[in-house]
């Protein structure tokens, strides 16, 4: 190509652990735990009187979440299940079991509390987020698919939910991305979401990115596959470091500036994947094992926060009500109730998460080993 800034000879650097795109996770892992907690405030609702931003941090974080998904693990496992070494089973059963274990754990202990609550006499201050009957398509991960249920208790989860059938969907769309050059996905990636975007204003009377929880799975995808098409333009597309970065913190100051006017949730969205595309273009000569580390907590602080907000103003709640607590040890509360759910998700992912995955890796590690001993000569039919 032309552009010196822009290639399609220079290799692509590889993404690295500890690198921007760990740093990335940590970031917005930490900013879902301030916007699910930012409810709880003495003075609610808090993102009112800050930057707009806030006010829409449910929706970019988790625009953010889906798209970034589909960009990791394009760049991690594209290769290996497109070449035929990791099979589509194994790779949903790798991320099935990287996400269920914890899922469970939390969705029990939830449940431990409510009901060790009620017994000693103290009802939730809001009882319909904790109905039995949403319980159940929450706990097997199926409420982002039309299955009546999932509100309410852990609720953040409905995003693992709609991962799942991005899982299953991973081979399906490799598949057709491995076909075609790296302009081509890009292009088709902005115009999928667009045009299912379209779909649902015309057919439903929202954008994808209202869908009902209840049907996660249609507003997960397009980002998901979005995220992929990313990755593939990543990973044929040299970007020097220097525009790479430039177009990172341009996309950042720009994602905010629009904010201070409306949603603008396709001008948003573009700024999403421009700071993800730039991270992931950006080369990290020295890895940060603190920043690696920090991503690794990640995922316990998205599946724990919601658990430990609920644990934690609930004590705190009875104790302003029963003891007229000033707003000054109210707010002295609320901080360590989001200081309690860094270090909570560090000890569960220190204590239980690792543990548990590590056994889970020596299984699966072992299984495709059987596999291997046990299969027989393959004879192809396509000559």
């Amino acid at each position: 190509m032309a552009w010196s800034a822009i290639s399609t000879r220079n290799e692509t650097p590889p993404i690295v652990r500890g690198g921007w795109l760990d740093a990335l996770r940590f970031i917005v892992a930490s900013l879902i735990i301030l916007h699910h907690f930012e409810i709880s405030t003495p003075i609610a609702p808090l993102a009112e009187t800050l930057h707009p931003v806030f006010q829409r941090g449910g929706f970019l974080l988790t625009n953010f979440f889906l798209i970034d998904s589909g960009y990791v693990l394009m760049r991690v496992y594209g290769a290996s299940v497109a070449g035929g070494r990791m099979s589509s089973t194994d790779f949903f059963l790798k991320r099935f079991l990287r996400v269920w274990p914890a899922h469970i754990i939390m969705g029990l202990s939830l449940i431990a509390l409510i009901v060790g609550g009620a017994a000693m006499g103290f009802a939730p201050r809001a009882p319909e987020w904790f109905r039995w009957d949403q319980l159940w398509a929450q706990l097997s991960l199926t409420q982002a698919y039309g299955v009546p249920g999932g509100y309410g208790w852990n609720a953040p989860s409905w995003s693992i939910s709609a991962l799942l059938g991005c899982y299953l969907a991973f081979p399906l769309l490799l598949r057709g991305i491995t076909k075609l050059g790296p302009w081509s996905v890009l292009a088709l990636g902005v115009g999928g979401y667009l045009l299912v975007n379209q779909l649902t204003w015309s057919l439903l009377g929202y954008p994808v990115y209202q869908m009902p929880m209840g049907y996660g799975f249609v507003r997960a995808l397009p980002l998901f596959a979005l995220g992929m098409a990313l990755a593939w333009f990543a990973q044929k597309v040299w970007i020097a470091p220097r525009l790479a970065g430039w177009a990172g913190i341009g996309a950042a100051l720009l994602l905010a500036f629009v904010q201070y006017f409306d949603k603008h949730a396709l001008i948003s969205l573009a700024c999403i994947g421009t700071i993800i595309l730039a991270a992931g273009a950006t080369p990290t000569p020295r890895p940060s094992k603190l920043v690696e580390k920090a991503a690794m907590v990640s995922f316990s602080m998205f599946i724990t926060n919601e658990v430990v907000r609920i644990a934690w103003f609930g004590v705190a709640n009875v104790a302003t009500a029963k003891f007229g607590l000033p707003l000054g040890v109210q707010w002295a509360l609320w901080f360590g109730g989001v200081a309690a759910a860094f270090v909570f998700a560090f000890l569960f992912h220190t204590l239980i998460d690792t543990p548990i995955q590590n056994r889970i890796r020596a299984w699966l590690k072992g299984r495709s080993r059987r596999r291997l001993e046990t299969r027989e000569p393959v004879v192809s039919l396509e000559g």
